[in-house]
């Protein structure tokens, strides 16, 4: 059977529609392919549940999809008064996770938002034992603040120091395949450049939307400057005083089209956000912040 050969100009023509396809910017071509998933997720410190079993069903109640569960405080102890590091403390929380349908997802070391991570001589045997509990509860990332002490506006003297451990950190996490989020208080691109020191895939931002907002910095920007690889999970919320759906300097539809741009994808974590009037009411809350990300990040 006589076949035809693709002419000259036939063959230019598909080489140059092949060619558009492969320019096209990632979001373009994927983002219409591709629907993101946001899940929701709830901190247990936050709704006065640090490490207690009873966050699990306080967080079904508020209605998230997940929970952010800390280590447990520091003070001046080696570690962190962890009750998880406890086999059968650990493997109540899975059942009880699993039960209730929820995920865990991540966990947090807050005691360092009051410690020194820059200065604390067992800083390696407190992330190791965080990264342990990850790997028993198969929970992929961590929340690592580097805090009042390790802020790196106000004490540029600690960049080394703190350069230095997380490289360590970097590699500690490498080892377990876990990724370890750090919030600091430089600006977006000074987070890229100190991303580009450390030099690990397994370090990245732990972004908090309050950090911009109260700096007066653009959220919008700063995610994208960011950008979708280097971004691990994010605390989608401002500082306290009113509900996110009050909230007038985050508008959180517009959050969702940046990060549609980006192609990013993941856990946002509420953390504050609380009404000023009525702070303690952890349902009330939490299950206000979570109904209304939901009904962004979740239709449609």
């Amino acid at each position: 059977m006589h076949q035809h050969p693709l002419n000259r100009r036939d063959f230019l023509k598909a080489g140059s529609l092949l060619t558009a396809g492969l320019l096209l910017p990632w979001s373009a071509s994927s983002a219409r392919s591709k629907k993101l998933t946001y899940k929701i997720a709830v901190v247990d410190l936050m709704i006065l549940k640090r490490q207690k079993l009873g966050a699990l069903q306080l967080t079904k109640d508020i209605g998230a999809d997940g929970v952010e569960i800390d280590m447990g405080g520091l003070g001046q102890r080696e570690t962190f008064d962890s009750q998880l590091a406890k086999p059968e403390i650990r493997q109540q929380f899975l059942d009880k996770a699993k039960e209730l349908n929820l995920e865990i997802c991540s966990l947090a070391m807050t005691g360092f938002y009051a410690q020194s991570f820059a200065t604390r001589p067992t800083y390696q045997r407190m992330v190791q034992d965080c990264i342990d509990t990850m790997k028993a509860m198969n929970v992929k990332v961590a929340f690592l603040p580097l805090g009042t002490q390790g802020n790196l506006v106000k004490n540029p003297e600690l960049r080394p120091a703190i350069v230095e451990r997380l490289k360590v950190v970097g590699k500690m996490a490498q080892k377990a395949d876990v990724v370890v989020g750090i919030e600091t208080a430089l600006d977006a691109k000074g987070e890229v450049e100190l991303l580009r020191e450390i030099g690990s895939k397994h370090i990245q931002i732990y972004f908090n939307f309050s950090n911009p907002l109260k700096e007066g910095r653009d959220l919008h920007q700063e995610l994208k400057i960011l950008g979708r690889k280097r971004i691990c999970q994010m605390h989608a919320t401002d500082e306290d005083g009113v509900w996110l759906e009050n909230n007038t300097r985050l508008d959180m539809r517009k959050v969702k089209q940046t990060l549609a741009e980006m192609g990013w994808e993941g856990w946002l974590v509420i953390e504050r956000s609380r009404d000023a009037n009525d702070a303690r009411n952890v349902k009330r809350n939490f299950g206000a912040n979570t109904a209304y990300l939901k009904s962004i990040f979740q239709t449609g």
